[in-house]
């Protein structure tokens, strides 16, 4: 899997979600290459470089990864990824990449403190879908929001000591948003109920490139009946791309909603397939 350079900047991927976004829109006419750059003003050239360099395929490929069908036959391949990887007990920790990231719960005390006593460090980084804060604690990594800012961050954590500390998280970036990148565990530290934690346990255990279903993620976790419970704790999920929410899609194919944005989630996910080896 190659490795992500030179992509880091809120203003290129602000131009590739356009493009996405238009190419989303338009897809049954399927836009040749001069009108999406024409639409987000850039030369057919500039657009044809800053694209590939992003997803390492071509627009023209990377539109074949919007196609329903295709995320169809996704589905169906993971169903059994997603049942071997629970079979095996793996449902405490996932691979990223070439990461392991193991996810830890706060006890119920901790909970209801709201970070009492906790110091959390912050820093606003770029990643290749927009800008992201990420938080981190000695504990592990407590948040990771796109266009976050750091009264959202009070918000959740509302009695913590918050410092602005990008040093601190820039390489917790850099091991994050780099495909390929070796290096030691990564924890998150989560506040939720029981059956969230759960819910963030299981989307560990999809592999990076696959997408399954929440009706799939829910008999996979043994609640069959749970599907709509499943997608209220998917969406509550505060530690974006690494507990990854953005890999569970509508049976129909259809991507359905996320909480940092449609285009995000096309993106993200597109990005994921063009980097996973994955080549249609």
């Amino acid at each position: 899997m190659g490795a992500l350079t030179g992509i880091n900047h809120s203003e290129d991927y602000s131009r590739i979600a356009q493009a996405i976004a238009f190419i989303q829109q338009n897809r049954l006419a399927q836009p040749n290459l001069a009108t999406v750059a024409q639409h987000i003003g850039l030369s057919d050239s500039h657009f044809q470089r800053l694209f590939t360099q992003w997803a390492g395929i071509s627009p023209k490929r990377f539109l074949q990864y919007l196609n329903i069908e295709y995320a169809k036959s996704k589905i169906t391949q993971s169903k059994s990824l997603l049942d071997l990887t629970l079979d095996l007990g793996l449902s405490s920790s996932g691979r990223l990449h070439d990461l392991f990231v193991n996810l830890e719960a706060m006890s119920p005390g901790e909970f209801k403190a709201g970070g009492a006593g906790l110091q959390i460090r912050y820093g606003i980084h770029d990643t290749p879908f927009g800008k992201a804060l990420i938080a981190t604690t000695l504990r592990g990594i407590c948040h990771l929001q796109f266009d976050g800012d750091e009264q959202t961050l009070r918000s959740e954590w509302a009695n913590a000591e918050i410092v602005f500390g990008p040093q601190t998280t820039q390489p917790l970036c850099n091991l994050i948003f780099n495909p390929g990148t070796s290096g030691e565990p990564l924890t998150v530290w989560v506040k939720g109920t029981n059956f969230q934690v759960q819910v963030w346990r299981a989307l560990l255990t999809i592999p990076f490139g696959e997408v399954t279903t929440y009706q799939r993620l829910a008999e996979a976790m043994g609640r069959p009946t749970a599907a709509r419970a499943v997608g209220n704790a998917v969406g509550k999920n505060s530690i974006g791309y690494l507990i990854p929410c953005h890999r569970v899609i509508r049976e129909s194919g259809e991507l359905g909603g996320y909480r940092w944005g449609k285009e995000r989630k096309t993106a993200i996910l597109g990005w994921e397939a063009s980097w996973g080896g994955d080549r249609p």
